[in-house]
């Protein structure tokens, strides 16, 4: 049995990860699903860490998962506690230094030329269940305030020590897998694990994403 820690993406919720808790819970995992806090506008990168650190309580040796955005934050948690692993889903990789809003450009992420959310993120997802999704989370935005969080530098001098996988999502049009692959060597210097799905994989492939991640550890 092992814990995983799910940290979701910028504009997101715990309540994005629930298909995956289902399939984990079914397979005799736990899991810790953090909403990080997004509304308040003076919480920086170590305190959504910390939210998620305080979440993680008691739990020993989890494997930490970060999504999108939250690759930010997953490598913070990882300098807190002691983790058996940690798996950036679809994720961005800061640099040190690294400001979540300069790494759009600093990346060389291309432009997707897609405005509409659904297309750019859920187009493999149902439409009532993205519906719910995009409704919840989207209340949510509604009290974002992330202001410090995405202009403060990354605070790390380095990648933490803890064993780091990543999963590309080859139908992905937000971080499209021509990049990803690019990114993931030039950032890390592995090569990203790949299955299908959109951005938002946990949605569209809860199933499927909980086999991967229960072959994390050996």
């Amino acid at each position: 049995m092992t814990t995983f820690v799910l940290i979701h993406g910028g504009g997101g919720s715990a309540f994005d990860w629930h298909l995956l808790e289902a399939e984990l819970h079914g397979r005799g995992h736990e899991t810790v699903a953090v909403d990080l806090p997004m509304s308040d506008p003076q919480a920086g990168l170590w305190d959504y860490a910390d939210a998620v650190v305080r979440a993680v309580g008691e739990h020993r040796r989890p494997v930490v998962v970060a999504h999108s955005w939250g690759g930010f934050v997953g490598p913070l948690v990882c300098m807190r506690i002691k983790a058996a692993a940690l798996v950036l889903v679809t994720a961005m990789i800061p640099s040190p230094g690294e400001t979540p809003d300069d790494w759009w450009a600093r990346s060389g992420r291309p432009s997707s030329g897609i405005d509409d959310n659904y297309e750019l993120c859920l187009h493999d997802v149902p439409h009532e269940l993205a519906e719910r999704v995009l409704a919840h989370d989207g209340a949510l935005a509604e009290k974002m305030s992330m202001e410090r969080a995405v202009r403060e530098p990354w605070p790390l001098a380095a990648w933490p020590d803890v064993p780091t996988k990543y999963l590309l999502c080859r139908d992905d049009r937000l971080f499209p897998p021509d990049f990803v692959r690019r990114h993931v060597k030039e950032r890390l210097g592995i090569i990203p694990d790949e299955m299908p799905g959109s951005h938002m994989v946990m949605l569209s492939r809860p199933g499927q994403l909980a086999d991967y991640l229960g072959q994390v550890l050996p």
